[in-house]
């Protein structure tokens, strides 16, 4: 049993933003495993896990919903009460070092200052679990003098809640559509089979 672990956060005014990539990912997911009423009733709100939950067949997707920072909270208690190991965790998150619709599989390392990975790897003492990066742009500054300049901190902060770009649309799509793919791809023939493919 697989644990897929969409990273975002909760809440009608973050849906559509950059942080949210790993929400829209495991909802297209499920999209694609179950037909479309039960994928519609598939998730349901668990307050024992601050999650919302899906289950399938070979695995249970997951929407942290306590906030990105505290992601490895949610994390930790379901992946306790399922006594499901930590490299068999798989999470889905945005990038910003990634450029729009890069798609980068790799097992354990540093959080890069991600925040949920942060709490992930805090709570679950382990980092060998699986990421799943997606890229939603580099974040660089607009002006063309300071295009190779990366934003700080507070401006990085506030470029991964915003929302995508109407220009950015299609890319977002196909980002979606090829993440959702690959994890379909790791759970039927391996995470090596999807890194190859989409790495």
């Amino acid at each position: 049993m697989k644990l897929i672990v969409g990273l975002g956060n909760p809440g009608d005014k973050y849906i559509f933003t950059r942080h949210n990539i790993g929400f829209m990912v495991v909802e297209r997911l499920v999209k694609d495993k179950l037909s479309l009423l039960p994928s519609l009733k598939a998730w349901r709100n668990e307050e024992k896990f601050i999650s919302e939950v899906c289950r399938g067949d070979d695995f249970i997707a997951i929407k942290p919903q306590t906030y990105m920072n505290l992601a490895g909270v949610a994390v930790g208690k379901i992946a306790n009460f399922y006594k499901i190991d930590v490299s068999d965790i798989w999470v889905i998150h945005d990038d910003i070092d990634l450029p729009l619709g890069k798609i980068r599989i790799r097992r354990g390392g540093a959080s890069a200052g991600h925040h949920g990975i942060d709490s992930m790897i805090k709570n679950l003492k382990r980092d060998d679990f699986v990421r799943f990066r997606l890229g939603i742009g580099r974040g660089k500054l607009d002006r063309p003098h300071t295009a190779d300049h990366n934003l700080h901190r507070r401006e990085v902060e506030k470029f991964v809640v915003s929302l995508f770009k109407e220009g950015e649309a299609s890319e977002v799509k196909h980002l979606i559509k090829n993440s959702a793919e690959a994890l379909d791809i790791a759970l039927k023939k391996g995470i090596e089979a999807a890194m190859n493919r989409f790495n």
